[in-house]
């Protein structure tokens, strides 16, 4: 099943269990993929859909921090919530070892030399990574094992 017709099941399930935050949830990330098929004219595979999640994701923490810091705990808890309901969709996580195992094998293989070569490296990882690891702390290690090298 791809992910985009779970998620459509899953958005069914919830209206039948009158889940509203959920219901809500699941429509706004329907509505957000929907959105990039029709800008983009395609139709969306499951790597593109997690992008779309890791966007949406982003945007929530983001928000969490504003809420929390203007002393809206009432919106961040609604921001929270949805976050948990959005990450259940994400593939998932990989562990740290299995993070400094790929960028191992990305500087390897780009044949990275020092940090002026990092963009080679992060393009060799991105696709392989996205979804799966925070790519900002995944650009900190790979910076970090090229300015050793």
């Amino acid at each position: 099943m791809l992910l985009r017709e779970k998620i459509t099941e899953d958005m069914k399930a919830a209206m039948r269990a009158k889940d509203t935050p959920r219901l809500s949830a699941i429509r706004l990330l329907l509505a957000a993929i929907k959105q990039r098929e029709v800008d983009e004219r395609i139709v969306l595979d499951d790597a593109a859909v997690v992008a779309v999640i890791e966007k949406m994701l982003k945007q929530r923490r983001d928000s969490i921090t504003q809420y929390e810091a203007a002393k809206r705990d009432d919106l961040a808890a609604i921001e929270k919530a949805e976050v948990v309901i959005l990450t259940a969709y994400m593939p998932q996580a990989l562990s740290a070892a299995e993070v400094a195992t790929a960028i191992a094998a990305a500087v390897a293989e780009s044949g990275a030399a020092g940090v002026q070569d990092m963009g080679k490296v992060m393009a060799v990882l991105k696709p392989r990574l996205a979804g799966r690891a925070d790519m900002g702390q995944v650009s900190a290690l790979v910076k970090a094992a090229l300015s050793h090298s």
